[in-house]
């Protein structure tokens, strides 16, 4: 067996479904909207079974981070339960997302969700290296 087989195999081995607020955080305000839109949700379709975390993108700007509704948890999601709330994560997403926060932020024109300490696993720092953009790309 190669030392890299070897190396994936103990991590499958070391992958832990669930999640505990210490790996992923979210703040109140974040919960009660997600509880809110997940319950909308759920009234058009019974399947949506929890909130999906994702990563996408990457290069200058950074990696992008967003939600949607999960309508099945895969035998590689981690799953965090939060009083009847279950956020969804795949384990790529999970390496770029331990340790982070999720806030919501209601603003003059409307509200967002806020991802806070995305780098924090990585050791990034979310800046351009090329620019110094912060969260954004090269102008």
């Amino acid at each position: 067996m190669s030392e890299n087989t070897a190396t994936a195999q103990d991590q499958a081995a070391r992958f832990e479904p669930r999640l505990s607020e210490a790996e992923l955080r979210l703040t109140e305000a974040a919960r009660e909207k997600l509880r809110g839109l997940l319950e909308d949700a759920r009234r058009d379709d019974d399947a949506i079974q929890g909130v999906r975390i994702y990563v996408a993108g990457g290069g200058c700007g950074g990696m992008g981070y967003g939600m949607t509704f999960a309508d099945e948890v895969r035998e590689t999601d981690a799953v965090l339960e939060l009083d009847g709330l279950r956020i969804v994560i795949d384990a790529v997403a999970l390496a770029y997302m331990r340790g982070a926060e999720i806030d919501y932020v209601e603003e003059r024109f409307g509200g967002s969700f806020v991802f806070n300490n995305v780098f924090q696993a990585v050791g990034g720092t979310g800046v351009c290296s090329a620019c110094g953009a912060a969260g954004g790309g090269c102008a």
